[in-house]
């Protein structure tokens, strides 16, 4: 089995900054990609961001492009997702998952096998 435990979430300003991070242990050689999703109160769950362990290839949704930056440490099984110039619509709780598929072009939450039990991220006007 796979754990993945985020945190660094918290509460800040708008055009403030934030950092997440999500340590993996367990069968940890199983997953190929990680991912980053929120999910704000009343909506669907929605992807933000992923990046390849191997080769360090990353996609990102359009509403953070430019904004927010995903990178991993390898020795340290560790994910990050590094958020500037925060917006109140970026107010969600937000999940670190991993997927044992290599493409970081799945979006879709059931293309990810592992789940973390999300950090929640509030963003002031």
């Amino acid at each position: 089995q796979v754990q993945l435990v985020e945190s660094g979430g918290g509460l800040v300003q708008a055009g403030g900054s934030l950092r997440l991070s999500c340590v993996a242990s367990g069968r940890t050689l199983s997953m190929y990609t990680m991912g980053w999703f929120r999910q704000a109160p009343g909506k669907e769950r929605e992807f933000v961001a992923a990046i390849s362990w191997s080769d360090g290839r990353t996609n990102y949704a359009d509403s953070v492009k430019g904004r927010f930056t995903i990178s991993r440490d390898n020795a340290g099984n560790t994910v990050y997702l590094q958020m500037n110039t925060l917006k109140p619509e970026d107010t969600a709780v937000y999940y670190c998952a991993g997927r044992r598929g290599a493409s970081v072009y799945y979006t879709t939450s059931p293309a990810y096998d592992y789940w973390g039990q999300g950090t929640q991220v509030t963003v002031s006007s």
